[in-house]
């Protein structure tokens, strides 16, 4: 009975009271494409991303996610072949010489895919979406970026291991041994980037959509739109360490405000260390590692607040991503536009 009280507590805050219908992520500053569309094709190579994140460790039914990403440029001219663009011995890739000879992007498209496995106690829900980008240089070292994903979204609800207190409940028909709903799945964004800032906005979930999990029209929970604005900039520490402030606003209709304020510093293009804090959530600690010019690592931990009830009842959350750069001729060790 503890269990399912449980679990139905993690029903509620996705589909009822309008809360976390989305994961959340603590490394999206390593993977922003997993929010927003207009990312796509905006680096020299063909990016890969796996992830996985296992929120709220010891609960039974927390939120557990995994994600796959891939996009790349198509007819894109703008790619690097000066000095700077490798790892030249005795020259740091990441210095101030680095960021002089930084160009605006020349205008390319972008396409990718995105799929995500989002399961939050007897719920589980698969996305998956190709995307369109579309780069356009607009000063010197000023880019834009427009993006829009569309695809679908599968929620499946295991109703034969719900266990009932008692033998019958009306929001949850045990006659049917699972249900499962597919609905449209559209997200757009804009990314304006620099050598010095980048600046996004999108919309993920902009369709709504009603949902029901059971044969009973009187319960059903409305899918809707969740709001993104992310920013940065790039504060040049020294000639070997870069410095990157940034804050991410999540914004959902009669749920609280979220706000992310991170930090992360980069040592050349070898490894970073950075933390973030989520307003009335808790404090997360980063870190990664680029391995030669064809994979990265990183690993992160939430820490919840424990002022709240999960945050003295958990042991924080973990997530994983690995990257793969493919396709990399030109020997890029590093994301050049988002850091």
């Amino acid at each position: 009975m503890k269990r399912f009280y449980l679990n139905f507590f993690f029903t509620l805050i996705s589909f009822v009271a309008f809360a976390q219908q989305k994961p959340h992520y603590t490394q999206y500053i390593m993977n922003n494409y997993i929010i927003n569309p207009a990312i796509g094709g905006i680096e020299n190579y063909i990016d890969v991303k796996l992830s996985v994140r296992n929120q709220w460790v010891g609960i039974d039914g927390a939120p557990k996610t995994f994600y796959a990403t891939i996009h790349g440029p198509i007819g894109k001219k703008d790619y690097r072949t000066t000095a700077t663009s490798f790892e030249t011995k005795g020259m740091n890739p990441r210095g101030q010489s680095y960021w002089q000879d930084y160009s605006s992007a020349a205008p390319h498209h972008g396409l990718g895919m995105t799929v995500v496995n989002y399961s939050t106690g007897y719920i589980n829900r698969l996305t998956g979406y190709a995307t369109y980008s579309y780069h356009i240089g607009l000063t010197d070292k000023t880019s834009l970026a427009a993006g829009i994903g569309l695809g679908f979204s599968a929620i499946s609800l295991k109703l034969d291991k719900v266990t009932l207190a008692n033998s019958f409940d009306p929001a949850v028909n045990l006659a049917s041994t699972s249900v499962k709903k597919i609905n449209p799945e559209l997200n757009a964004g804009l990314w304006l980037y620099s050598d010095l800032y980048f600046m996004g906005i999108s919309a993920q979930q902009i369709i709504p959509v009603k949902l029901s999990l059971v044969d009973n029209t009187l319960y059903k929970s409305t899918l809707i739109p969740h709001l993104f604005g992310t920013g940065g900039f790039r504060v040049p520490i020294t000639e070997d360490i870069n410095g990157l402030p940034s804050v991410m606003v999540r914004y959902i209709a009669s749920a609280p405000l979220s706000v992310d304020v991170n930090f992360k510093a980069q040592y050349r293009d070898l490894l970073w260390v950075g933390g973030s804090y989520r307003k009335g959530v808790g404090f997360s600690a980063m870190t990664g590692v680029n391995i030669a010019n064809k994979c990265n690592i990183s690993y992160s931990y939430d820490l919840n607040n424990s002022k709240y009830m999960l945050g003295t009842i958990n042991k924080g959350t973990h997530e994983i991503v690995i990257g793969f750069l493919l396709n990399n001729v030109y020997g890029d060790l590093c994301p050049k536009n988002i850091w």
